[in-house]
């Protein structure tokens, strides 16, 4: 049976455009080096690019945000009979909504922040926040991702700021946890290596984890053997939890008494070989482009099991 291509969707035009451009790139140059590779710029949310082949192509997406992470590119490859690397579009759409991810880990005894959810129409007091949760929170819209839109507030007068802020869609608040921020990737249901994240400003947000020298990066995470294990045990369960596939990473805080929280599933994490999934699977002895011929090969072997007669 013939080697399909490997299409690479990247670009989009979600919020996270810029991100996907650099993930794109990276993997396609990475894939080049062991099959034939096509690169799709991706400019609509209605309908697949232009040339792609359900009988000649595996889809490899790197498209972040809107409709690469939600499920939307998902649900119009399945119904286009298109093989895609990744979780697919009932797990995409679940773990692209903060609440209802945070739902499914609780359900399933992996630890989550509390937090308070709200619409931009019926936005909470600064009061009300600061009665339930203290002075010191953090504000994220619900369905974004690279940390687009989050907000960190101290005090009743910056928390009611940044509720000013939350016009359109909904929101979760949360306190904020002060300690140690982690990542850990999933190669195949299995937990790689965690990665600590510094912010030099304290604080991971856009301008943290895009700027060049303003977050550090350990690996491994200065941690005890004993909690890594932990957390990537609870990473194992996140990733069953919500009914990933393939691929994702998974972030968490972990308090003063080390306490893991878990945040949110990242389905389409951000793929340089700077990028933190790729700082996970060294710690596992994968080389960036060993790393993406592992994340593409279950992919190949659903595209030759479903299309063995040709």
């Amino acid at each position: 049976m013939k080697t399909p291509r490997i299409a690479v969707l990247f670009g989009g035009i979600s919020a996270e455009r810029e991100v996907s451009l650099g993930s794109g790139k990276a993997a396609a140059a990475a894939l080049a080096k062991q099959f034939e590779v096509d690169l799709f710029d991706v400019q609509s949310y209605s309908e697949l690019p232009e040339g792609l082949d359900p009988a000649q192509h595996v889809v490899f997406s790197t498209l972040h945000g809107s409709f690469g992470e939600d499920g939307g590119a998902q649900r119009l490859m399945d119904e286009a009979g298109v093989y895609y690397a990744g979780c697919d579009a009932a797990s995409s759409a679940l773990t692209f909504d903060k609440v209802a991810t945070k739902a499914k880990l609780a359900a399933a005894g992996v630890p989550v922040p509390a937090e308070i959810v709200f619409d931009a129409s019926e936005v909470p007091l600064a009061d009300t926040i600061v009665s339930v949760f203290g002075p010191s929170v953090v504000l994220k819209p619900v369905a974004e991702g690279s940390s687009v839109g989050l907000l960190f507030a101290e005090g009743e007068v910056e928390i009611a700021d940044c509720l000013d802020k939350c016009r359109t869609g909904r929101w979760l608040v949360e306190p904020r946890i002060v300690g140690k921020e982690v990542t850990v990737g999933m190669l195949n249901g299995e937990a790689l290596g965690v990665v600590e994240i510094r912010p030099k400003s304290g604080r991971f947000d856009y301008d943290s984890k895009y700027t060049k020298g303003m977050t550090e990066y350990i690996a491994p995470a200065v941690i005890s053997p004993e909690l890594s294990e932990r957390i990537r045990n609870l990473a194992t369960r996140a990733f069953e939890a919500c009914g990933c596939r393939d691929y994702a990473r998974i972030d968490c805080m972990v308090d003063s008494d080390e306490n893991p929280y878990f945040l949110e599933i990242n389905t389409l994490p951000g793929l340089k070989e700077t990028s933190l999934l790729p700082m996970s699977a060294a710690l596992f002895g994968y080389n960036f482009d060993e790393l993406l011929q592992k994340l593409v090969e279950p992919a190949l072997l659903r595209y030759r099991n479903g299309n063995s007669s040709s």
